[in-house]
């Protein structure tokens, strides 16, 4: 049974707690990766990132000013419009914000609230679970890696193994670990993955499913 985490410290350099956040797309489907691939998931996708990864697939949820402030009751009606109970909140870096009202809204609307977060900010909020996604960009903070239900390493070249060590020494004894190949480098990255789990098997793989299976 998963135990919410009820955080209070809002991110130090975060806005005030408000009643709208800048949103790139939101929509259901099918989480596609990590511990929860295969469940259905309403995802918030918050703009803004100033963790800048080379690689990353949605570059253009960057830049805050680029997208709209939509209130929080309408992201909850959107996303309880739909039978999924299971939200993603990613980003961009949605702990750039303070997401406490929006974690409560939607418990109070019953939905469970999923985080997908590089760890460089605070943790804000309620959550069900935490998946963070170190970056070399940015380095995360050990209070959210200790907070952390998912590691999930993100492999682009053969450094990242030892790199993905260092961070697994920092998160919990319960804390799931996972390697996923960037998408880019699969072909390369995925035989040398599943070599390092077989030879460590604490780790498990992670695949970005829905774009093997073509799952928006």
């Amino acid at each position: 049974m998963l135990h919410v985490l009820p955080i209070t410290s809002a991110p130090l350099a975060a806005e005030p707690a408000v009643a709208a956040l800048p949103l790139m797309e939101q929509f259901y489907t099918i989480q596609g990766e990590g511990y929860n691939t295969g469940r259905a998931a309403y995802f918030l996708r918050l703009g803004g990132c100033d963790v800048g990864c080379v690689w990353c697939d949605v570059k253009e949820s960057w830049d805050a000013e680029a997208h709209p402030r939509v209130a929080i009751a309408e992201m909850v009606a959107a996303a309880t419009a739909h039978p999924g109970r299971n939200v993603v909140i990613t980003g961009g870096e949605p702990l750039m914000y303070d997401l406490t009202q929006l974690t409560t809204a939607l418990h109070e609307a019953g939905c469970q609230n999923w985080i997908e977060t590089s760890g460089a900010y605070p943790l804000s909020g309620q959550w069900d679970w935490i998946c963070v996604s170190p970056k070399k960009f940015k380095a995360p903070l050990p209070e959210v890696l200790r907070q952390a239900h998912e590691l999930k390493i993100i492999v682009f070249n053969k450094s990242d193994f030892q790199w993905a060590e260092q961070h697994a020494a920092l998160v919990g004894e319960h804390t799931r670990l996972y390697l996923q190949p960037e998408w880019s480098k699969a072909p390369q990255m995925m035989p040398l993955i599943v070599d390092y789990v077989k030879e460590n098997p604490r780790w498990q793989v992670s695949l970005q499913t829905h774009k093997y299976l073509d799952i928006p």
